[in-house]
């Protein structure tokens, strides 16, 4: 493998808090190396002046669909699809098939992951058995074989009994295990496939009321204050549930959430664009745009702190469906930065710094995970970043096997040019490399 000497790049690291210009090295294991020393062997140059080069940019959730509905996605497709989002380390959620509820389930995933060889996963193993609610997985057996962290996600852990014990067990841990919950209360939100207000009412959909998502984040704050452990929140998008986790993080509670970039761009005018069929159908939904700038002020004031891509892909025939019946999910990982780029960076006008944090040292805190940026001995785990290049959504150009965006045809603002793991090119000049 060649050293690598990147000139001129702007180092945004969130890991260290910096955002500095500089030249950056990589030595020929893999590592970054000191600027004050020569790189042995052969040497490939970048020019890098005009990109961003961020550490480790991690997507905190996402579904690979792999075993069991490998005509939605499997594990090539999508670290290719990583690769090409300029993601080195994904959160891989258990709703296979079967769900990833055991110790040899978790094993068999993470060892697929890293057979594939493109990127690094942090396995999330099933809260209960099947992701059925009813008793409680092998939590201890899938921690051996490497989950970082536990989610019933596609459906929440509606009960308060296996929410608390759960809460319990990830207390015990020496090293913080999360719980991330997927917040909605079936009894509220039964039936529903759309935010409940007046999209819905003129679309003759049946709605999903935003207390569907809140009451069970107000639960889960009051079970944590009482059994202690780390929750998290995925893809908020409700005022209530923002107001929910800033009380508790202001009580020092162990409470951190996440936003999907599709609830910061997207609001639910985006679903007549598509009606009948169930492109933008997302769940969470798509909400009003009074919600969603209050989502994107939380992410302002740091009550979010994670921003995660909730990639769930689904066959083409399957979102052509009629809305009521398409399946959840948008396939978001190839767009994951530019979105926040765009939303963020370039409407909102936050430093490259806070954007870059939700999906850096954002998701490493959620799971206690070390890791110290660009500096010397690192891994040299990045993403080189063009962050004024425009360019189309063009789903058929995706790796995804999924191409179900409603994005599609939209412009954004920031692009990936290069992705690279352990000093190794995976993404570049338009292609995966491997």
């Amino acid at each position: 493998m060649s050293a690598l000497r990147l000139k001129g790049a702007r180092v945004v690291d969130p890991y260290r808090g910096s955002d500095t210009e500089a030249n950056v090295g990589v030595d020929a294991d893999g590592r970054f190396a000191s600027p004050d020393l020569p790189l042995a062997g052969p040497v490939e140059e970048w020019d890098c002046r005009g990109l961003w080069l961020v550490p480790r940019v991690v997507d905190l959730h996402v579904h690979f669909r792999e075993p069991g509905q490998e005509y939605k996605e499997d594990i090539t497709s999508g670290s290719q699809a990583a690769a090409a989002g300029g993601v080195s380390v994904v959160g891989l959620m258990p709703n296979t098939v079967p769900v990833a509820d055991s110790e040899a389930a978790m094993a068999q995933v993470l060892s697929r992951v890293a057979e594939v060889g493109l990127v690094e996963a942090w396995g999330i193993g099933a809260v209960t058995q099947g992701s059925l609610g009813q008793e409680p997985a092998d939590w201890e057996g899938m921690r051996r074989a490497g989950a970082r962290a536990l989610s019933d996600d596609g459906h929440p852990v509606a009960s308060s009994r296996l929410m608390s014990l759960a809460l319990a067990y990830s207390a015990r841990q020496g090293r913080p295990i999360p719980v991330i919950q997927h917040l909605e209360d079936p009894e509220l939100s039964c039936g529903g496939v759309a935010h409940d207000g007046p999209v819905a009412a003129r679309l003759g959909l049946p709605g999903m009321p935003g207390a569907a998502e809140s009451v069970l984040a107000w639960r889960d704050i009051g079970l944590v204050r009482a059994f202690g452990g780390r929750i998290h929140f995925a893809h908020c998008s409700v005022p209530d549930t923002l107001e929910a986790l800033a009380s508790a993080r202001a009580a020092g509670l162990a409470a951190t959430g996440e936003a999907a970039p599709h609830h910061l761009l997207l609001t639910d005018e985006e679903l007549a664009s598509w009606h009948p069929g169930g492109m933008a159908k997302v769940n969470p939904p798509l909400r009003p745009g009074t919600m969603r700038e209050a989502l994107c002020q939380a992410v302002e004031r740091g009550v979010i702190t994670v921003a995660a891509s909730d990639h769930a892909p689904h066959g083409a025939l399957e979102k052509a469906r009629p809305f009521a019946e398409a399946p959840f999910g948008i396939s978001g990982i190839e767009t994951l930065l530019a979105v926040l780029l765009t939303v963020l960076h370039h409407g909102r006008q936050r430093t490259p710094l806070e954007v870059m944090r939700l999906v850096t040292a954002g998701p490493h805190a959620v799971v206690g995970e070390p890791y110290a940026g660009v500096v010397p001995g690192a891994a040299a785990d990045f993403a080189l970043i063009d962050p004024q290049a425009r360019w189309q959504v063009d789903p058929p150009r995706f790796y995804s096997r999924g191409q179900n965006t409603p994005l599609a045809g939209h412009t954004l603002r920031g692009q990936v040019v290069a992705t690279v793991r352990g000093g190794q090119f995976i993404f570049r000049e338009g292609q995966v490399v491997r």
